[in-house]
């Protein structure tokens, strides 16, 4: 899934810096900032007011999509070595979610509480909302350099959480247990994880291929 084209002269990391700092690219990471940053809130309060771990884990995941928004505005103007640097600490911290989900999963397993459907649903369609109209506007840049390509994956693995998260609302309301809610936790996970480790191997791929870059023409990355 490596981007080789990123990577396999000067001009082409040149040309993908140019397309990186396009004010449509500038503009839908700072819209993309604003949205997440405010579902943050509205995610986290709704979450520990029904008490779901499904909400919550949606919470933090937009607290992080949020700050891999604003990491990604910091680096616009950098080389790609940079850029690529900067999409391997997001696929990681993409990845560190996943676990975490998973252990706060565990958590209220043990806790046996039931959360508050309604509330689940309701924030959930808002989220889904939210997160169909930033993903529309960096569908053009999904596919990128590593750095895009993360973004990209932040923002559809939200909208497929949102509708997990409303399917478990449904769960929870029908069975009355908190196993749906549970299980979404745990799918959320898995995207996390799985997104993690794609973004960290392409941007891998292209640290590779520029160090072999600089090292044939005797420039140290």
């Amino acid at each position: 899934m490596a981007c080789t084209s990123c990577h396999s002269s000067c001009s082409t990391d040149t040309a993908n810096a140019t397309r990186t700092i396009d004010p449509r690219w500038r503009k839908a990471l700072w819209i993309a900032l604003a949205v997440n940053a405010s579902m943050f809130f509205v995610e986290l309060i709704a979450g520990l007011q029904a008490n779901s771990v499904s909400l919550l884990a949606d919470a933090v995941d937009f607290a992080g999509d949020a700050a891999n928004y604003a990491i990604s505005l910091a680096v616009l103007s950098m080389a790609l070595v940079w850029r690529s640097r900067a999409a391997w600490i997001k696929g990681v911290t993409m990845f560190a979610y996943g676990v975490f989900v998973l252990a706060r999963a565990g958590w209220m397993l043990h806790a046996g509480s039931v959360p508050e459907p309604l509330t689940m649903g309701v924030v959930g369609a808002i989220a889904l909302l939210a997160n169909a109209g930033v993903a529309v506007l960096l569908y053009a840049f999904r596919t990128g350099d590593a750095n895009m390509r993360s973004v990209w994956l932040c923002s559809r693995n939200d909208a497929l959480s949102n509708v997990a998260v409303m399917l478990a609302a449904f769960g929870v309301f029908g069975t009355g247990s908190a196993w749906p809610d549970l299980a979404v936790a745990g799918v959320m996970a898995a995207l996390a994880i799985s997104a993690g480790v794609s973004v960290v191997r392409q941007a891998r791929g292209e640290l590779g291929g520029l160090q072999t870059h600089g090292h044939a023409h005797g420039v140290g990355l």
